[in-house]
């Protein structure tokens, strides 16, 4: 604007910018007393992650957005430890008998097919 005697307005229609945009000054962000808060509710309730803190938080007045919980719930490093899954025994392996002689083990096989008409064909 300075440098070729640019309103404003015809500046910032120039480069493609709304002019409240051009304005816009961002409010500073005071965080301190949610931080505080979120901590103390972490310590009391040690198996809360952030979504069920926000919810708490809400419940006391606090108008804050999910995204800003999760944003601070991170910074501060309150983050929940993954526990390991243990490994669950599966059922019992039961080793089939080997065959002696021919035919002594058999098994069932099915086709199935689908006709014109949509009807479904099954065989054994």
């Amino acid at each position: 604007m300075e440098s070729h005697q640019f309103s404003e307005r015809r500046a910032c229609v120039t480069v493609g910018l709304c002019r409240s945009s051009h304005r816009y000054q961002a409010k500073p962000k005071n965080d301190e007393a949610i931080r505080l808060r979120l901590r103390e509710l972490a310590e009391q309730r040690r198996k809360f992650g952030a979504p069920r803190l926000h919810t708490l938080l809400r419940r006391e007045g606090h108008l804050i957005n999910h995204k800003r919980t999760e944003r601070l719930y991170r910074e501060e490093s309150l983050s929940l430890r993954l526990k390991k899954r243990r490994k669950r025994i599966s059922h019992l392996r039961v080793v089939m008998d080997k065959p002696e002689r021919i035919n002594q083990h058999w098994s069932m096989d099915f086709v199935s097919d689908s006709l014109y008409n949509g009807r479904r064909f099954r065989c054994r």
